[in-house]
């Protein structure tokens, strides 16, 4: 939960015609137990409890990246209502899991879409109805394999699928007139990653994955994270990727090492550091120590 935290910058408008153009934009809206913060070409970032939800701003709709919870993806529609940004167009989902697609229930009657690449669709189906919960969940209604686009007034979106990574289904978006990449789950900062296996995880492709939006991104573009360990982190640059991809590199390598000397996995899993890692610290360690042994166990 981020602390209680007010900001806001006042930009007075020439005419109503300015409303979209930056400068108007620029100010960070509002915060309860969350906050809007905006980035840069109308685009913004909303962060409560959950992964990171993105977002576009245009004179004909909005766009909305995951959902949260229902209770946290109610207080970013109250405050794009209260700044008359209710005309909710898309909703976009990066992966399945519920700390992003829990909310997608919110917008029911609202959205008009909601996109998915076809793994996260399945996925979201799939946990819904092991957990008798189909009533509470928003599937995507569009969904593509590897890659969709779409051209709103004077920006671009495209989405774009790398494989297995996080889950099976992770999108990557770029809205490219802006420079901003929401990378989803593909990037944990500076906090230890979830690796869900049960949906087609897999550490040595999330590499590439990482190559994937090195590829997409420049110097300038500002990259949206699913996660980040400090409040107030949860953007950053390509330098930000190429260091949590050391990471996950370094973690494969560790388990390599040990594995090759006859270490157990209940044994290896108790580590509480990884050689060469500084910068990923806090709980959850576990978590990919243990992806890291299963993945390479399993190819022998």
């Amino acid at each position: 939960m981020h602390r209680r935290h007010f900001l806001h910058q006042t930009t007075l408008l020439a005419s109503a015609s300015l409303l979209f153009q930056q400068k108007a934009m620029a100010s960070i809206l509002q915060t309860g137990d969350f906050q809007v913060k905006m980035l840069r070409n109308n685009v913004g970032i909303f962060t409560e409890r959950g992964g990171t939800i993105g977002f576009l701003l245009s004179k004909n709709g909005t766009i909305v990246i995951d959902a949260q919870f229902p209770d946290t993806s109610r207080h970013l529609i109250d405050e794009l209502k209260k700044q008359q940004h209710a005309n909710f167009l898309y909703l976009l989902n990066t992966h399945h899991h519920g700390d992003h697609t829990a909310g997608n229930i919110t917008y029911k009657g609202l959205v008009e879409h909601v996109v998915a690449q076809e793994n996260s669709q399945a996925n979201q189906k799939r946990v819904a109805e092991s957990n008798n919960t189909m009533d509470k969940q928003l599937l995507p209604d569009m969904t593509f394999k590897e890659d969709w686009k779409l051209k709103l007034d004077d920006e671009k979106i495209k989405a774009e699928y790398f494989g297995p990574g996080h889950t099976n289904g992770d999108a990557v978006y770029h809205i490219e007139n802006a420079n901003i990449i929401h990378a989803g789950d593909l990037m944990f900062n500076k906090r230890h990653p979830f690796v869900d296996r049960s949906a087609g995880a897999n550490i040595g492709n999330w590499i590439k994955d990482l190559d994937g939006i090195l590829k997409m991104a420049g110097k300038d573009t500002i990259i949206i994270f699913g996660h980040s360990l400090n409040p107030g982190e949860e953007t950053g640059t390509i330098e930000d990727v190429k260091k949590f991809q050391d990471y996950l590199g370094k973690v494969l390598s560790f388990a390599e090492a040990e594995i090759k000397k006859g270490v157990s996995k209940e044994e290896f899993i108790k580590n509480t550091s990884i050689p060469g890692v500084t910068e990923w610290t806090g709980q959850g360690i576990d978590r990919p120590l243990t992806a890291a042994y299963e993945e390479l166990t399993e190819k022998k």
